[in-house]
């Protein structure tokens, strides 16, 4: 049996990791910790582990195997790595970090300790995802030619724990990024995952539009983010992602080969081909995930198979540093203006 610690204990924790590790038969939540203290203690209470008062206590108790850190994004690399070297297995929320040598000083305390890091890009483990990428492999469609990729929803401030407009989401000294960190970074990594493929360069503008905090006042970070990625293998494409809109939340993909085209998680199939004379076949594998619509993720299942069983994960901290690679490039391209390559 899997003892596992919850460091921050907010929303992602309360309708993701902390019900997937309960229906999980081979883990046991056996610590929390939270920045609230009252809140680390009542989900303490409710689910039968300890309540501990600092981070550093509950990575030094030798009876916890792994954790997910669940905490701001300010906070992701301290907190991952001080666990990896305390011999913890770590899932991480994403982003996986807020500059990319703490992103590859996490993946350095992974190797060195010799335990699993994992991170949170959960799109990977859609089912359509991983249909998609079985089409796009068969040659099902082609050589991808162009791409165009999409996250939208209304923004944090009404799903956040701790709801309003002064939420740590847009206080830029505790999430650093905005729709980019929350949206951008599981359409980056998303995209080089169905093409099998990284960004080689990025182009992009970071854009604060409409949020504003309760003064009346921008937020301190973006609320949308649109790029334009040239992959490797030649594909170019755009990916944007925002906190604006309004209305249903836009999860979705398009992938433009030469043989034919798909959509996927589009408003009313999972999947939709449409070969070259305009024939559609449609693929109703499941719905995605939406803030209203929380399922199971398959992301705690995954964490726990790979720990138990000593393989490593499948979306390990080694693999999603490309895709933040290109986040970081983004930012840059975005605050000189110019386009940015991406280094391997």
């Amino acid at each position: 049996m899997l003892n596992i610690g919850i460091i921050g204990c907010g929303k992602i924790a309360q309708v993701r990791h902390i019900p997937e590790y309960e229906a999980n038969p081979s883990a046991t939540l056996a610590g929390f910790f939270d920045l609230n203290a009252e809140r680390a203690a009542k989900i303490a209470e409710e689910q039968g582990g300890r309540a501990y008062d600092s981070y550093q206590a509950l990575l030094a108790d030798p009876a916890i195997d792994a954790v997910s850190v669940c905490s701001a994004n300010s906070s992701h690399a301290q907190i991952a790595i001080a666990a990896l070297l305390a011999g913890k297995h770590v899932l991480c929320e994403k982003p996986m970090a807020t500059t990319l040598e703490d992103c590859e000083e996490m993946q350095a305390a992974a190797e060195k300790s010799g335990k699993y890091l994992m991170i949170d890009q959960n799109q990977r483990l859609a089912k359509a995802h991983i249909e998609a990428r079985r089409m796009v492999q068969s040659g099902l469609i082609g050589k991808v030619l162009t791409f165009r990729t999409t996250f939208g929803h209304g923004g944090p401030e009404t799903w956040s724990v701790d709801a309003g407009r002064d939420i740590w989401f847009f206080d830029r000294s505790k999430a650093v990024m905005g729709a980019m960190a929350d949206l951008g970074v599981h359409k980056t990594d998303l995209i080089q995952y169905l093409l099998s493929d990284v960004v080689a360069e990025a182009t992009a503008k970071l854009a604060t539009l409409d949020k504003v905090d309760s003064s009346g006042a921008p937020i301190g970070v973006d609320d949308n983010a649109l790029c334009i990625y040239r992959m490797k293998g030649g594909a170019l494409g755009t990916m944007t992602a925002s906190w604006t809109h309004y209305g249903a939340e836009d999860n979705s993909t398009i992938l433009y080969g030469t043989k034919g085209i798909l959509r996927i998680y589009d408003p009313a199939h999972a999947i939709v081909h449409i070969a070259p004379d305009g024939t559609r076949r449609e693929y109703d594998v499941e719905a995605i995930q939406t803030n209203d619509n929380q399922t199971a993720s398959g992301v705690i299942d995954e964490f726990v198979d790979c720990v138990t069983g000593g393989h490593a994960p499948a979306i390990s901290g080694a693999s999603v540093l490309p895709a933040m690679r290109a986040v970081f490039a983004c930012i840059e391209s975005s605050r000189t203006g110019r386009s940015i390559p991406v280094n391997e």
